[in-house]
């Protein structure tokens, strides 16, 4: 998913003057780049994450030597707990920002992180590998969701009109980044060397970094600003609990290695179950505030529907850069046209796809509210689950075909994620509008985030399964997959009219 945690900041800065970036604020500009190339080191890494892990490995064939040879099954888990670990960490990120750090010194912290986490990647051996991809995952949470509420600090509050055209300017900085990715980094880790390709995504965060350090002066200074810091006497309180879950963690997992048991299940297991805890725990705590009014309980039962409408939706659309990913590498016809090209380049298709796609469906959504006819959210809802079933029952047709050792067209993977993104299109927007919409006034700020929880929850159980046996490559997994999206969007449409009764005014 091209797209990054867009953070409603409860007070707004005054734009920083003097010139200005398309009619904008001039720290846009600042904003833009660095996210650009943070998204540009994160999709680069991302695209050789699979075939990297899958490299000299069972199944890792055509893919060339010097990756980590694990299976399909170890690589789509590593994988998913990455994803999962991204987007669970974005809620200390923010907490962070608002009780620490504030959002400014966050990002730069966050930047140096993800830096230090690709070089990292680029050294040798699993012991630099994991490392690096902690590393990562702990700065990508930090910096998505505190960088999109600076841009928010640039404007005069929320109804500054130039507001919407800004974050619109942000999120093609975004795109642009995730698209020219796969292309560089992509290809140099695959065809040439994997390290320079790690090495690549730490340049290009280093850029990031420095484009925004040179470019502080010009950020609002409500960015440099802790909103709600900790006392003295929370800061220990919360110095204690951590100390006393490392101090329990490192006792655990010391004796495990000590007495030879350790392997990677021990470590992917707790966080795949966390990622699924964790989200749960969050709504559950919410549902129970006795403090919410009875209009507000009513919005958080239909939340809680869309919450894991969406879970399931990501957990099949995440699958992109895993199984249809590994797909593309080891079953596709590396030529298209007479042009050859490497497999990374396919993760290219869907930033790409929602860059073209995404002012058609703003155009589509208005022309229909004008006709009287735009569909509801939960509509749309149920469209995006339905769309990311049918890229799947799409994926069976070359599953099939390269059954036999046939090396399948390349349209078939386009095919995939041009469905998959049309869904997109339908569901996340409309999901990140709809928080803001429906979040009780008393969590208008951790609802954005909880929000994202749902890319966690799907991802984890996506590891769970892997971790489990199940073969998530296999035509079996992908049909039941298929069926469970498409009855999941049939059953939110089947409830359309409970759950609207739960939203009060929300439409």
């Amino acid at each position: 998913m091209a797209s990054s945690l867009t953070k409603e900041s409860p007070g707004q800065g005054t734009p920083a003057g003097g010139k200005t970036f398309f009619g904008h604020p001039r720290g846009l500009a600042t904003l833009f780049m660095t996210e650009m190339w943070e998204r540009f080191s994160f999709y680069g890494m991302r695209a050789l994450l699979t075939i990297y892990l899958l490299s000299g490995g069972p199944d890792g064939s055509g893919i060339r030597e010097g990756g980590l040879a694990f299976n399909a099954a170890t690589a789509t888990a590593i994988y998913s707990i990455y994803m999962a670990m991204v987007y669970l960490l974005a809620m200390p990120g923010g907490w962070l920002a608002d009780r620490v750090w504030g959002p400014r010194k966050t990002v730069a912290i966050a930047a140096t992180v993800i830096m230090l986490g690709h070089l990292s990647l680029a050294g040798p051996g699993q012991g630099f590998f994991f490392a690096g991809l902690a590393l990562v995952a702990i700065g990508s949470g930090l910096l998505k969701a505190n960088i999109s509420t600076m841009v928010g600090h640039l404007y005069d509050g929320p109804n500054d009109p130039r507001r919407d055209g800004g974050f619109t300017i942000f999120y093609i900085g975004i795109n642009v980044g995730a698209f020219l990715a796969p292309l560089i980094i992509g290809t140099v880790g695959e065809s040439h060397n994997w390290h320079l390709g790690f090495g690549l995504a730490a340049a290009g965060m280093g850029l990031g970094l420095l484009q925004f350090l040179l470019g502080t002066k010009h950020l609002s200074p409500e960015s440099n600003k802790v909103p709600t810091p900790l006392s003295a006497e929370e800061r220990n309180s919360w110095l204690r609990k951590g100390l006393t879950w490392l101090i329990i963690a490192a006792v655990f997992y010391g004796v495990v290695a000590f007495t030879g048991h350790f392997t990677l299940n021990w470590a992917m297991i707790p966080l795949g179950i966390l990622g699924i805890v964790i989200p749960a725990a969050v709504l559950f705590r919410i549902k129970r505030d006795k403090e919410l009014s009875g209009d507000d309980q009513s919005k958080v039962s239909a939340y809680i529907w869309f919450f894991i409408a969406a879970a399931a939706f990501w957990m099949i659309y995440d699958q992109g850069g895993s199984t249809v990913q590994a797909f593309g590498t080891t079953k596709t016809s590396g030529e298209l046209f007479g042009l050859s090209f490497p497999s990374t380049w396919f993760q290219s298709l869907n930033p790409i796809f929602v860059m073209a796609l995404a002012p058609v469906f703003a155009w589509l959504w208005l022309w229909l509210n004008r006709t009287g006819k735009e569909p509801s959210t939960i509509l749309k809802f149920a469209a995006g689950l339905f769309l990311i079933g049918v890229s799947f029952f799409f994926f069976l047709l070359p599953l099939a075909i390269a059954s036999d050792g046939t090396k399948v067209s390349p349209m078939w993977v386009l095919g995939i994620y041009f469905i998959q993104t049309i869904g997109e299109l339908c569901l996340s927007p409309v999901g990140l509008s709809l928080t803001t919409k429906m979040a009780p006034l008393k969590y208008a700020s951790q609802m954005m985030g909880i929000w994202f929880l749902a890319n966690t929850a799907g991802d984890s159980v996506t590891s769970l399964l892997a971790i489990g046996g199940v073969d998530m490559s296999g035509s079996r997994a992908v049909l039941v997959e298929a069926i469970l999206a498409a009855l999941a969007g049939f059953a939110v449409y089947m409830f359309r009219k409970q759950v609207r009764a739960r939203m009060g005014e929300i439409h």
